[in-house]
């Protein structure tokens, strides 16, 4: 009977474990399955999350960002993009989009405008939204803090700001160390990955540190410099200049009275003159200097600059900065218009002016990329954009190069260039 007993218990006991494992079985499965599942949608989500054309960015994130005050939603946008928390472009560039500027390729015309990012701090998370050109600051050579009050306002009819920042910014120092050191680091991690030098490869590469892109600085006055002045450039040049695929001369900015030499051309000949010969005097490399001038100018002052950039063999103009004007049509709910500042206007055209001999950078009003085809056939080598993408979000890069791709039908940007001048 002990033995009976005790084959029976040992039966009950092998049953019980075989039905424990049976039944633990398809529990199992399914934990691993909603793990899996789980795993996927988050990597799903992420990429969504994380790409710059998501409809989640324009529909979501950027309208939320507009219920802040204009600066404030600016200056969280810049500490996100600074800290990693942005998106990116995902896709690679068509081939029908690249172009030559100063010698270097470019894989797309498209560029940011200076203004957003004016403390050069996220500098790899722009050029990681698809711009070709990314452009920093304005950069004065002392740190100040612009203007009082509230200084940035938007126009939700029309899509436009108003803008009386004055130019704050960290300054040449502070701006110029971050500059430095990304470039010197990229460089580095650069060298190492291609078993050569960091001279090797610093003598290869673009100082934006990206084969096909370039990084635009640009170059304010301080506020109490004299206006006829123009060390402050100088001092820009020379200090930023070698971290820079090109510098800008920023001689025309609505919000700071001692900067309007595109007016005056005394001051506008004596400022390219002296930024020219001492970009000369510069030891080992030499940037290419860009003016940019202002939208309210005559056709007899632009005239005269076309003139100025040719006989001074300026390397670039861009066109345009800010106007004080407002269009009849603007349509303004909340009468922001009237405030005092500079308002992004249409770029005009210099091309014919300077004969196509001097490259044209436009800026100003582009918001599709029919906007960009036709500053592009107007005799623009490159654009550049801004407010566009504060009011429709990060996609809006990749969203004018799909567009201008359908636009050029076979064709090249490069082919395009000043084809209606």
């Amino acid at each position: 009977m002990f033995r009976i007993g005790a084959r029976v218990a040992g039966n009950r006991a092998l049953l019980s474990r075989t039905f424990v494992t049976k039944a633990q079985a398809p529990s199992k499965l399914r934990n691993i399955a909603w793990a899996t599942t789980g795993v996927v949608l988050g990597g799903l989500g992420y990429l969504y999350a994380t790409d710059a054309s998501a409809g989640l960015h324009k529909y979501v994130s950027t309208p939320l960002l507009r219920l802040m005050d204009a600066e404030q939603s600016h200056n969280l946008t810049i500490w996100a993009l600074k800290n990693g928390l942005s998106p990116v472009d995902r896709k690679a560039d068509d081939a029908a989009l690249e172009v030559e500027l100063w010698g270097k390729k470019l894989s797309n015309p498209v560029g940011l405008a200076a203004g957003f990012d004016k403390n050069a701090e996220a500098i790899d998370t722009l050029f990681g939204l698809g711009f070709g050109v990314v452009e920093v600051g304005s950069i004065t050579p002392l740190a100040q803090e612009g203007n009082p009050g509230t200084r940035l306002f938007r126009i939700e009819g029309s899509r436009a700001v108003v803008n009386r920042m004055g130019l704050n910014n960290d300054g040449v120092e502070v701006c110029g160390e971050r500059i430095r050191s990304r470039f010197w680091r990229l460089l580095a991690s650069q060298s190492k990955k291609q078993g050569e030098t960091v001279a090797t490869v610093t003598a290869a590469v673009n100082k934006s540190a990206r084969a096909d892109r370039l990084l635009g600085v640009n170059l304010g006055k301080n506020k109490a410099s004299a206006g006829d002045s123009f060390d402050d450039y100088v001092y820009g040049v020379q200090k930023l200049g070698p971290y820079a695929d090109y510098v800008v001369i920023n001689v025309s900015c609505p919000n700071v009275k001692n900067i309007d030499a595109s007016k005056n051309v005394q001051v506008l000949e004596s400022t390219i003159k002296g930024v020219m010969e001492a970009r000369n005097q510069m030891p080992d490399y030499h940037p290419p200097v860009v003016i940019k001038i202002g939208p309210d100018n005559d056709i007899d002052q632009l005239r005269l600059i076309a003139q100025l950039a040719l006989d001074y063999k300026v390397d670039g103009v861009i066109t345009t900065n800010t106007t004080r004007t407002r269009p009849a049509n603007m349509k303004d709910a909340d009468n922001v218009g009237k405030e005092v500042g500079g308002l992004s206007a249409t770029t005009r055209d210099m091309y014919r002016l300077t004969g196509g001999r001097v490259p044209i950078i436009g800026c100003g009003g582009i918001s599709t990329a029919e906007d960009a085809l036709a500053f592009g056939k107007a005799g623009a080598t490159a654009v550049q954009l801004l407010t566009s993408m504060t009011f429709e979000g990060p996609g809006k890069v990749r969203e004018i190069k799909d567009g201008l791709i359908d636009l050029l039908q076979g064709r090249k940007w490069a082919d395009i260039v000043g084809e209606d001048a």
